[in-house]
């Protein structure tokens, strides 16, 4: 499949996935949401393996990578990105997710020695000045506070949760670890640390059988995870992670577009200018250098 497939499929996933999540709020404890939207996507990986007869036997050191990058990518993330919101609103919370871009630029500098051009610090820019405007309206009902900084605070770790768990995928990927093999591991791994975390908060592990929470809870761990992660993850071995992680800034943008359709929001000058800046770094960002030189004129000497 193609990058500009892979990362269509993306971000059309996880903008759409906000309407499952917000069917999975509600009687059931989040956090035993999150296990079993991971453990379910794990099985469906697993059986994927059996039935392709893809190899699942790896080394102890590399159960190891697989146990660190799943807590850290499918486990502690989301925990941390759950608790956050119940300290601060969902616009605050996407806002601080959307640095995930620049915490994976200075980690694959740091870890993989990635050169990083002017385009995409660019492109990044204009990112994250597009999901501020676009949520203004929700930041000036911001009221600072303790509660608002703890907030932005388990959000940013989280967000570094992630961004490791993106530098252990490609360190997965550099091991020649498939990506099926090392998601569905990495899923598990995810699942037991969020099944461990419920039980230690004393938490209960009910279920809820109706329509709306079974069908979000598939729709996630089939597309929002199976699928999404699984492209999400192959481009960052071919684009690299400090490119492909612009898919964290535009999926908000996706979501206002589609939250247009189905629940009618209605436009203000904020969304329009936001969206505007979102589509214009993403240009920026995933545009060839000499397709940039032309629409902006401006020199690229070297390659991202």
């Amino acid at each position: 499949m193609s990058n500009s497939f892979l990362y269509l499929i993306t971000v059309i996933i996880w903008g759409s996935t906000w309407i499952a999540i917000n069917y999975q709020l509600g009687d059931v404890a989040p956090e035993a949401s999150v296990t079993y939207r991971f453990a379910l996507a794990a099985v469906i990986l697993f059986a994927f393996a059996y039935v392709k007869r893809l190899p699942l036997s790896f080394s102890l050191k590399q159960h190891g990578l697989f146990a660190a990058f799943g807590v850290c990518l499918f486990g502690l993330n989301y925990i941390l990105l759950y608790t956050a919101q119940q300290h601060i609103n969902s616009a605050l919370t996407c806002i601080a997710f959307s640095t995930l871009m620049l915490m994976n630029i200075v980690n694959t500098k740091i870890f993989y020695k990635t050169k990083i051009t002017k385009q995409v610090y660019f492109g990044g820019a204009f990112g994250l000045l597009g999901i501020v405007t676009l949520f203004w309206p929700q930041l000036t009902d911001v009221e600072l506070g303790a509660a608002t900084f703890l907030g932005l605070a388990l959000c940013l770790v989280g967000t570094f949760s992630a961004s490791i768990g993106n530098m252990l995928s490609i360190k997965n990927q550099k091991n020649n670890v498939p990506i099926v093999q090392a998601n569905a591991w990495g899923m598990l791994y995810g699942a037991i640390f969020t099944c461990v975390v419920v039980l230690m908060q004393g938490k209960q592990f009910s279920f809820s059988f109706e329509f709306a929470y079974v069908s979000s809870l598939l729709y996630l761990s089939l597309f929002g995870s199976v699928i999404a992660f699984g492209c999400y993850l192959t481009l960052m071995t071919r684009i690299g992670a400090h490119k492909t992680s612009y898919a964290n800034i535009i999926f908000p943008a996706i979501a206002v577009l589609i939250s247009t359709v189905v629940e009618g929001f209605v436009w203000s000058e904020y969304t329009v200018f936001g969206l505007g800046f979102v589509l214009l770094g993403n240009l920026v960002v995933l545009s060839k250098p000499t397709t940039l030189q032309r629409l902006f004129s401006f020199k690229q000497t070297s390659k991202a």
